[in-house]
Order: structure tokens, then sequence, then C-alpha cells
């Protein structure tokens, strides 16, 4: 039995996120899964570091799976070249020891959001990558909002997770706002993030830097521990999942 490492780019544009799903087969996972059958002739299932949501990107995403088929690194790589549709697109591959698992060996992950803040659009090749803001944003604002995120805090207030159950405690180390011209980047490294942790937090550190929400009344939503005292959630045609870290 050979344990398969991948390390993957995608365009998520077209497609109902990265978990597979019964009542659809447009996923990432599912997609490549099928490929996978059809390779190998076995029932193939998928791990991958991060259930990316419908429309979000990835830069480098990693999955591992599990096969007794006696094929080569090189042949399932020029196999998956060949037969996984043009959007979902084969990085690296590697064998690796029998109990890796790449979401629950992993340590961290790093994610970018993108946005153009400019009264017209960047232009229409990228508008799938950018969430388009037309009034200024007030970086410095953004930076100070930005910094209440970092460490470790129970994030509640910024998750549609509706689980009572499950921790919502996570370790944020980084979150670095860029700005070149009118391209604003939005870096986040953490330990792991809760489902659509990153985009109520781009959203919520936007509508600091368009004036609808103060430096201070962030703070006070981590008290709440409720979603609807946090900001919106940002689009997710703008967000990547830049890399795992192991």
């Amino acid at each position: 039995m050979s344990n398969i490492k991948l390390i993957l780019e995608y365009d998520g544009s077209r497609y109902n996120g990265w978990q597979r799903q019964t009542n659809t087969k447009n996923t990432i996972q599912g997609r490549i899964e099928h490929v996978l059958h059809l390779m190998t002739g076995e029932k193939i299932e998928l791990h991958g570091a991060g259930r990316t949501d419908t429309g979000v990107h990835a830069l480098g995403q990693v999955a591992n799976f599990h096969t007794r088929n006696q094929m080569g690194l090189s042949e399932i790589e020029d196999y998956l070249h060949k037969y996984l549709p043009e959007d979902i697109n084969l990085l690296d591959i590697r064998e690796m020891p029998e109990r890796f698992h790449s979401r629950l060996n992993a340590k961290g992950k790093n994610y970018l959001y993108r946005i153009w803040n400019h009264p017209f659009k960047k232009n229409i090749f990228n508008r799938g990558q950018y969430y388009h803001i037309r009034k200024p944003l007030n970086i410095e604002k953004m930076k100070q909002a930005a910094e209440l995120f970092v460490g470790t805090k129970d994030f509640r207030s910024f998750t549609a997770l509706k689980s009572k159950n499950k921790s919502t405690v996570r370790t944020i180390s980084k979150i670095e706002i860029l700005k070149k011209e009118s391209e604003i980047t939005l870096n986040f490294s953490g330990d792991g993030f809760l489902h659509k942790m990153v985009r109520v937090i781009t959203g919520t550190i936007i509508q600091v830097g368009l004036g609808e929400l103060s430096v201070s009344e962030v703070g006070e939503m981590f008290k709440k521990e409720k979603r609807s005292e946090a900001g919106f959630t940002a689009p997710p045609h703008a967000l990547f999942l830049v890399k795992v870290i192991y």
C-alpha cells in the first residue's frame, strides 16, 4: 500500500468547493478522486489539508491518498497532467510514510485575500480573482483592526460554524496587509482556520477600512461570541489557500 502526497493548485470558480458532496459531482475532491479511480481501478479517498469553500482558489493545496496500484510516481504524474480538468493542476507528487495525513499532520496554513481598490475595474480577465471595492479604504485603520485578531483567541464570532461542541479557539500568528497602488492584499498565517473564518475576518477589516466599523467595535466582537455581531463575509472569489505548513 502506497501513500501518495499531491500538491495542487486550482481555480475554484466553477466548483462547489473542495469537499465531495452527495448532491453534486462538481467538487474538486470529487473530480480528482474520479480521475484516480480511472487510473487505479480502486475506490480512492483523497484527503485534503483544507476544505476550501465554493469559489475559493488554491495555490498550494495538499492532499494524499492510499493505493495498491504499482504505478510509479512519474506515471501517476503523467496521468494526472493528462486527465485532470484544465483548472486543476498538479504541482508536486511524492510518496510519504504510511501514517502521513495531509490534514491531521498540518501545523498551519497561509491564506491570501486580494482587493482591487479603485473606482474602475482592474480588468475583465482578473475580475474572478479580486474583490473590487470602489470607495477608498483606510489602510492604517485596517492594520489596527488586523492586530486584534493576532494571537490565540476564541473566534466564535468570526465563523459560520454552528456546532457549539467544537472548539473555536485558534491561533493567528500574522495578518499582513500590503498595498501597491490600487492592489491590497491580506496575508493570513495561522495554525488552522474555521469555516469561513478568513472571509469573515476579511469582511470585518474591510468595514473598518470603509469607516463602517471602528477598531474598538471589532474588539467588542470577541466578547459577544455571536456571528451576527461581526462584519460581513467577504466574497470567496478573491481568496486563495497559499500554503500548508508541516
